[in-house]
């Protein structure tokens, strides 16, 4: 019986030449991420729980702080303190200011055919690169940062073949927006779920990350999208050299295969409070829902391209008076580009608040709380009652066009409704 891509990376990490589903490898890792959610715990852990703690390889470690920066109290200064002395004591790479983890990973360092560790859930995102990441906890990384390995059970594989072509104005994140209310937040719990077909490969590998990113808003251990030379092409540009260029064997077992046309997806607007509960924007545009916040970032979507659409969209407009506007980009990278491209200008101009490359608004804890009773459309990845603020606000999801033309207009809305 062949291999799913997943199977293929969880086999080289566990060093055997084949893997099955329920089977449990001890597996190396290529490589693990922490950031300031829960660094702090990890680093009492480490001097307060071993006899004899050391870092199994430091080049494999990574420390990116992005979900309270700059720090907004002085709680979050202690514990951004206890990160910086803990990196610089195990010479960590450390990055503080430079944009969103999963980002971050992304620019520098994920290839193909990895096995990665990152303690916050969004890990998936590695798989745009046909790479298996998967989130842990503060106690897993603990120990998989001290030995250089971990303990995994492999998966059953979920594929979904894409075909065609996202029609103009419809996004990667009204697709995977769409495969979630179909499948259901628990449809995909500990599988991974898989892309592949002639409209994967249409995808950029941006627009993979978009996909892999919320696989586990369907509860999935990992994402992955069957690499190709866009993945080539995006490692090369990225100074990485694209190794392990995993695909499925024909004879692979999937527990279960689906098929999406990508011309029949439609712009998706997903109700409070889960994941889930999907709506067309068509709908729910009729309902003229009053909104007073709305956000484009995330590590979802705060790349450049969802920029170039928010800015395209509000291009000679005014932001509502009745609304707040805040934008993140993903990354310093991604800011310094939409500076040059005049995208930023575009987005101040029409009245858009700027924020430092940070998870921001998503994240709900230091820029852009949301007040009793508010309601904030977003590009983040949870709607969760209390994600962004009070516990009596609302968070609806959406693309990034969606909620630049909603915060023009102060209502849900779509960009040709403007």
């Amino acid at each position: 019986m062949g291999m799913t891509i997943g199977e293929k990376i969880i086999a080289r990490a566990a060093g055997v030449k084949e893997v099955k589903p329920n089977e449990i490898h001890t597996v190396t890792l290529d490589r693990m991420m922490s950031n300031d959610g829960t660094t702090h715990l990890t680093v009492d852990m480490y001097h307060n729980k071993l006899k004899h703690p050391k870092i199994a390889d430091p080049e494999k470690v990574v420390f990116i702080m992005d979900h309270n920066v700059p720090a907004e109290n002085p709680k979050t200064a202690q514990a951004h303190k206890k990160m910086r002395n803990f990196a610089r004591e195990n010479n960590i790479r450390l990055y503080e200011g430079q944009g969103v983890c999963h980002q971050i990973m992304m620019e520098d360092y994920v290839c193909p055919g990895e096995l990665i560790f990152g303690a916050d859930s969004h890990t998936t995102s590695y798989g745009a690169l046909g790479a298996f990441g998967t989130g842990v906890g503060c106690t897993d990384f603990l120990y998989a940062m001290t030995t250089g390995t971990s303990w995994l059970m492999v998966p059953e594989t979920l594929r979904f073949n894409l075909h065609g072509k996202l029609r103009e104005g419809v996004y990667a994140r009204d697709l995977i927006l769409t495969i979630i209310g179909d499948i259901g937040a628990n449809g995909a719990t500990y599988k991974i779920m898989e892309f592949a077909g002639d409209g994967a490969h249409s995808l950029s590998v941006n627009e993979r990350m978009v996909l892999c990113n919320l696989t586990v808003e369907a509860g999935a251990k990992a994402g992955i999208v069957e690499p190709d030379e866009k993945v080539v092409e995006y490692c090369k540009a990225h100074g990485r050299e694209a190794v392990h260029m995993f695909k499925s064997d024909d004879d692979a077992h999937f527990e279960a295969v689906y098929e999406y046309d990508l011309d029949k997806i439609e712009p998706v607007v997903v109700r409070p409070d889960f994941v889930d509960n999907f709506a067309l924007l068509k709908d729910v545009k009729n309902e003229k829902i009053k909104i007073d916040q709305a956000f484009v970032g995330s590590c979802n979507n705060g790349r450049l391209e969802d920029l170039r659409a928010a800015a395209d969209v509000v291009k000679g407009k005014k932001i509502h008076p009745d609304v707040r506007f805040l934008v993140a980009p993903a990354s310093n990278t991604v800011y310094i580009e939409a500076l040059k491209e005049g995208v930023i200008t575009t987005l101040m101009e029409a009245g858009a608040m700027i924020m430092n490359a940070n998870c921001s608004v998503c994240w709900g804890s230091c820029q852009g709380v949301i007040g009793e009773n508010e309601v904030l459309i977003s590009t983040g990845t949870r709607n969760f009652k209390g994600r962004s603020g009070h516990p009596t606000s609302q968070v609806y999801l959406a693309n990034a066009a969606t909620c630049a033309a909603s915060a023009v207009a102060g209502y849900i809305v779509g960009p040709e409704d403007l």
